[in-house]
């Protein structure tokens, strides 16, 4: 079950969301320095993990529609890819604010997990290869750690080769 960190503890909308579905999972915490140039690699230098494991959550737009692609903050979301995985044809990354009022995080913070309005979401195939991976627990320092099989379960995610 869910192993709670001294620093930063449970509580944002993705770690409810784990604790509400009754899937393993842990809670890393650490000190975000605000000059950090990425947010992912600095969750992956600090916590010392290979940054293929750990993944960011981007927000675009396909055919008019906000779509969320989960890929390992070593790459980059391949936006034609991404629109291919969902059936679409033209994606643009989404304006920040519309991905910060549909998700209710804060750039930089947002989960795929807990979203405030649930959005289509494609997780890179790389996830798979690993028996956890990392993704932000809701806000900037903080990242929880589980089964890629759970955050497919949780999101709805489909699977595709859409990081590069």
């Amino acid at each position: 079950m869910a192993k709670k960190t001294k620093k930063g503890g449970q509580g944002t909308p993705a770690t409810v969301a784990l604790e509400s579905a009754g899937v393993a999972f842990t809670v890393h915490a650490y000190d975000h320095d605000p000059a950090a140039a990425s947010y992912g690699g600095e969750a992956a230098e600090v916590l010392g993990v290979p940054a293929e494991r750990v993944f960011k959550t981007l927000v675009a737009e396909v055919d008019g529609a906000l779509v969320v692609g989960v890929v390992p903050v070593s790459g980059a979301l391949d936006l034609k890819a991404l629109a291919a995985a969902v059936g679409g044809k033209r994606a643009a990354m989404a304006d920040p604010a519309a991905a910060e009022r549909s998700s209710g995080y804060v750039l930089g913070g947002i989960s795929p997990l807990g979203q405030r309005r649930p959005l289509r979401t494609v997780l890179d195939d790389s996830a798979l290869a690993h028996p956890t991976v990392f993704v932000s627990a809701g806000r900037r320092g903080l990242e929880v750690e589980l089964a890629p099989a759970d955050l497919l379960a949780l999101t709805g995610a489909g699977t595709a080769a859409i990081g590069r």
